[in-house]
């Protein structure tokens, strides 16, 4: 019951897509979409001409990609190859978003009720908690990796069985495995379970003493394992994050603005129950990253479940034992809490300048190219457990009336609403059908007006639509990943922007044409050898995912840069004249 309620709620907030898989795009981050649907069919292409899966020419030419610095998702690339073939990269996308949300649901009920003691209706409530909380509602618009949570209770139930003895080396080596799949579809959540078990074995460990000491040996023996297994798997993968070519330290994004508001924790999300009656707040930076959200009866629900938890351990066979674990909860929770919160402390949407633990550790290699805000996705884990068991415990209390009152009205405002989907164009028939093969050599450039971007996608998007069906491959200058040339050296979105690309972007913006002159077509000219341009290509309709495209003045722009057009099936295009 518990995985057809996970698969429904799953459908049930990615359904305004499912109408129109195709033709429809996720409202608040159709840029993030392009690109996951693009590395969903860059991997089938990889896997079925033998290229590199974790660095690319084809976007941004000619200096190319590193996919192991962005979140490549390779594993599902690989494996889905066969059904990104048959159903095209929309809608893999939209499979693999909505079985995510469900396998976590379900992948945490299973943890509760088969390794944590929790009966199955108190496992439910907690594994639905986990997999449809307003941070993983807020991650489903459109990111594979943050929504692919299924992987954190395997992860703990591995870190768990660490402790068998005699079995260092097979427990290790499954570890291992599971380890270089997360970080080939979640890198960043790998670290911040990573952190999260850590935190929580040493605060256990200093609890339980004897029992950690018994088993210190056997657990370091399968760690050791671990990182071993891990280390060959990944090898290649981490020589490319950390020594690769197009590789960046640091992120582009500001920790500071992408870090948990204080006020947030106790604020509704936008797509819930809550948010639909209006009681969302605008806390977080953009809708995506909710990630906190819970609502005040929520914190103040927990907060009662763990006294009572605490005071009633007598049931318990072994209270010191519980006593131990809800302190290691209590003290991860704390403490990701307090990290989620940033540099400096966020208060009503006003940074101010109060200083807090993470500006210590925002210097250090991988916090330094994390998103803060993103650690208060593992309070949601310890609140599903912590109301799991208190679900449990009362089931023959005096006032459980109270008690399920108490439940529902910290919960019911949190239940999801579905996502906001629009309308975005159809790829163009002279990409879909596979006609621009008579225009562009093998590995050609192509160049989409305007230029791909986070907040132009559609040329991504042409280029998936030929790698998947398998129509052989162009290249295309800019692109939407993450890259070097940011401030100080950090990374940023996309590549530094030639002159063209600038002026297309301004027009398309602005609705106003720039004034074309010789020199911006000198500079044109440049920049179109520079890509190693072949054709020129403008469709009929261009998607911004943030704002409306000025088609009219797009248009007058190319026209000016690059002469008189000529019309190709569905769309205008310019040939290259070779340099």
């Amino acid at each position: 019951m518990t995985a057809l309620a996970s698969l429904a709620l799953a459908g049930w907030v990615t359904g305004a897509l499912w109408l129109a898989p195709n033709g429809r795009a996720i409202r608040v981050n159709s840029g993030d979409q392009a690109l996951f649907e693009w590395l969903l069919a860059y991997g089938a292409h990889a896997l079925r001409t033998g290229e590199n899966p974790m660095f690319t020419y084809l976007l941004n030419v000619p200096d190319g990609v590193n996919l192991a610095v962005n979140t490549s998702i390779t594993v599902y690339a690989l494996a889905l190859a066969p059904v990104t073939w048959l159903i095209g990269p929309p809608l893999t996308f939209l499979l693999v978003l909505t079985l995510n949300l469900a396998a976590t649901g379900y992948a945490w009920y299973w943890l509760l009720s088969r390794h944590l003691g929790a009966s199955a209706p108190a496992a439910a409530l907690g594994g639905l908690f986990c997999g449809f909380a307003p941070g993983l509602v807020s991650h489903a618009n459109a990111h594979l990796n943050w929504t692919a949570q299924w992987l954190v209770p395997i992860v703990v139930w591995r870190v768990v069985k660490l402790r068998e003895p005699g079995r260092a080396v097979r427990n290790g080596a499954l570890l291992g495995v599971l380890v270089a799949v997360m970080f080939s579809i979640a890198a960043e959540a790998l670290f911040f379970t990573a952190l999260g078990c850590g935190m929580f074995v040493e605060v256990w460990a200093l609890g339980r003493r004897a029992e950690a000491r018994a088993a210190l040996r056997t657990f370091l023996a399968g760690l050791g394992v671990t990182g071993l297994v891990a280390l060959v798997l990944l090898a290649y993968p981490l020589w490319l994050h950390f020594l690769g070519p197009q590789r960046y330290a640091g992120i582009g994004f500001d920790q500071r603005i992408h870090a948990e508001d204080l006020a947030a924790y106790g604020a509704y999300p936008e797509r819930s129950v809550a948010g639909w009656l209006g009681l969302d707040t605008r806390l977080a930076p953009n809708p995506t990253e909710e990630t906190s959200f819970f609502g005040v009866p929520l914190l103040v629900l927990f907060a009662v479940c763990f006294a009572l938890l605490w005071a009633r351990t007598r049931p318990a066979a072994d209270p010191a034992q519980r006593r131990a674990v809800l302190r290691a909860l209590a003290v991860t929770a704390l403490a990701f809490t307090a990290l989620s919160l940033g540099p400096q402390l966020k208060w009503l949407g006003e940074i101010t300048e109060i200083p807090l633990p993470y500006a210590l550790l925002a210097p250090l290699p991988v916090f330094n190219a994390a998103l803060p805000a993103r650690l208060a996705l593992g309070v949601i884990p310890v609140i599903a457990i912590v109301l799991a068991w208190t679900l449990d415990h009362i089931r023959a209390a005096p006032r459980r009336p109270l008690w399920i009152a108490a439940f529902a009205a910290a919960l019911l405002p949190l239940v999801p609403v579905p996502l906001v989907a629009v309308e975005r164009g159809p790829v163009p028939e002279f990409f879909a059908s596979g006609q621009w093969r008579s225009y562009v050599s093998p590995g050609g450039t192509v160049v989409p007006v305007p230029l791909p971007s986070d907040l132009l996608p559609d040329g991504q998007r042409w280029q998936s639509t030929a790698l998947a069906a398998r129509h052989g491959e162009f290249a295309i200058p800019s692109g939407f990943f993450l890259g070097p040339g940011g401030p100080d050296g950090r990374g940023r979105i996309g590549p530094v922007p030639r002159p063209t690309e600038e002026l297309l972007v301004q027009a398309a913006h602005t609705g106003v044409a720039p004034v074309v002159g010789e020199a911006e077509r000198q500079r044109a000219r440049e920049d179109l050898r520079y890509w190693r341009a072949e054709v020129i290509v403008l469709a009929d309709q261009v998607h911004g995912s943030k704002w409306t495209v000025q088609y009219a003045a797009l248009r007058q722009t190319a026209t000016a840069l690059f002469g008189e057009p000529q019309r190709v099936s569905d769309v205008w295009l310019w040939r290259v004249a070779p340099s």
